[in-house]
C-alpha cells in the first residue's frame, strides 16, 4: 500500500489542523515537471468532489513535487499521439482529456472551501489552469509562467479565455499572442496570483495553516487563510522580482491598437526594439502559427463578456476542432517531438487564412457540448 501511494502521480493527505483537517495535494511526477495526464485529472476531480462534502476538511493546499515546477502543463506528447492516430478526429484520448480537465478547472474556480496553491517554479498550460482556479494563489521568487500555445498551434485554454480577458488593458491578449514569459510580480499584476511569498517560508505557511482553529463556515475559513498568508507576504516584499508587464503596459496598448488581427500581428512582429522582453515576444509570435494567432484573437473577443461556464464550453469547442486539425500536430512535432523548431505551418501569413477555415474552428463539431451540464 505504501509503495503504491509513493508511486502515485498525485498524492493526497488529510492533515490534522486545529479542529479540522487540511487536505494536501501534491502533483508528484517531478521527472515530467508534474505535467498533467488524464489519470491525474481524474484523481484530482475525484478527491476535490469528495472533500467538498467532507465537513472535516476545512481547506486545501496544492503543490508540485520538486523545486523545478508546480506543473509545466498537460502531457502534450500523449495529446499529439491521440491526434496523429486519428487525423480529423474524433481524437478520443485528447478530447476526453480536455473535457475532463476543463471540468476540473471549473470545480476549482467554484470551490466553496479555500484552496491555497503554492505556485513555485514553472507554471504553464494545465498547471496555470489549476493555479488560476484556486482561491488563494501564492507565487514565489522562482515562479516562471508562460502561455506559449501560439508556438504549437493551440491557444491559452484551461480558463485562459476568462483570466486573460480580465487582465488590465490589452496585456492579456499580448501574452496570449506572444507567449511572453512572466514572473511572480507580473502574475499578481494581471490577476492570476494573489500573493508573493518567498519560497523558504513554505513549511512555516503549512505549519500556520495546521495551527488554525477552523470554522464550519467556508467564508470564515477564507478569512483565516488570508490571516495566515498576509504576514508571510509582508515579510517577503524585498524578495519580489521586478515585473515586466506593468512597465510595458503602455507599449503593449499601442501594439494591440491595430485595425484588425493582421495589423496587430504586423505591429508586434515589426517592432524595432532592443528591449529583451519585447524582442523575445516579437520573435515568438513571428515563429508561431498565424492560424493559431487568429483563433487566439477571435476566442478572446468572442468570450469577453461570457460567464465562466460558457467560457469553458467555448474552449472545449475550439480545442476539439484544433486537435482534429493538422496545424496542431505539426506544431507539437516541431517543438516537442522532433525538436527541429522548424514547423511547416499551413499559412505563412495571417492574411492567407481563408475566412471559412477560421470559421470552422468556431463551429460545434458534435451534436452536444460535453460540458453542457457545467454550471
Amino acid at each position: 500500500m505504501e509503495e503504491r501511494l509513493m508511486s502515485a502521480p498525485v498524492l493526497f493527505e488529510e492533515l490534522a489542523a486545529g479542529n479540522g483537517k487540511l487536505g494536501r495535494i501534491t502533483l508528484s511526477v517531478a521527472a515530467t515537471l508534474n505535467s498533467l495526464t488524464l489519470e491525474m485529472v481524474d484523481l484530482l476531480q475525484e478527491k476535490l468532489d469528495a472533500w467538498a462534502t467532507d465537513d472535516s476538511i476545512s481547506a486545501v493546499f496544492i503543490e508540485g513535487a520538486g523545486e523545478k515546477a508546480f506543473c509545466a502543463g498537460g502531457d502534450v506528447q500523449a495529446l499529439h499521439q491521440s491526434a496523429v492516430e486519428k487525423p480529423g478526429g474524433p481524437c478520443d484520448y485528447a478530447e476526453a482529456f480536455f473535457a475532463r480537465e476543463y471540468r476540473m478547472n471549473y470545480t476549482l474556480h467554484t470551490y466553496a472551501k479555500p484552496i491555497v496553491c503554492w505556485g513555485h517554479g514553472i507554471v504553464m498550460g494545465g498547471g496555470l489552469g489549476v493555479m488560476a482556479g484556486c482561491s488563494h494563489r501564492v507565487v514565489t521568487e522562482r515562479t516562471r509562467i508562460a502561455m506559449p500555445e501560439v508556438t504549437i498551434a493551440l491557444f491559452p485554454d484551461v480558463g485562459g479565455s476568462w483570466f486573460l480577458n480580465h487582465a488590465p488593458g490589452k496585456t492579456g491578449e499580448f501574452l496570449a499572442l506572444t507567449g511572453a514569459s512572466i514572473n511572480a510580480a507580473d502574475a499578481i499584476y494581471i490577476g492570476i496570483a494573489d500573493r508573493f511569498i518567498a519560497s523558504d517560508h513554505k513549511q512555516a505557511v503549512i505549519d500556520e495553516l495546521l495551527a488554525q482553529q477552523w470554522s464550519g463556515e467556508p467564508e470564515r475559513n477564507h478569512a483565516l487563510v488570508r490571516h495566515v498568508l498576509r504576514p508571510f507576504a509582508e515579510q517577503s516584499i524585498s524578495a519580489s522580482p521586478a515585473g515586466q508587464v506593468e512597465p510595458h503596459a503602455a507599449t503593449i496598448a499601442q501594439l494591440l491598437d491595430g485595425e484588425d488581427i493582421h495589423d496587430i500581428i504586423d505591429r508586434i512582429t515589426g517592432q524595432d526594439t532592443d528591449d529583451p522582453w519585447l524582442a523575445k515576444a516579437r520573435e515568438s509570435l513571428g515563429h508561431g502559427s498565424k492560424l493559431a494567432a487568429q483563433w487566439i484573437h477571435r476566442q478572446l473577443w468572442e468570450t469577453r463578456h461570457m460567464g465562466l461556464a460558457d467560457i469553458f464550453r467555448a474552449e472545449i469547442q475550439l480545442v476539439t476542432n484544433i486537435v482534429r486539425h493538422p496545424e496542431f500536430t505539426e506544431g507539437v512535432r516541431a517543438l516537442l517531438i522532433d525538436k527541429d523548431r522548424n514547423p511547416q505551418w499551413q499559412y505563412s501569413a495571417s492574411r492567407d487564412v481563408p475566412q471559412d477555415v477560421l470559421d470552422s474552428f468556431f463551429t460545434a463539431p458534435w451534436a452536444e457540448n460535453p460540458l453542457a451540464d457545467l454550471g
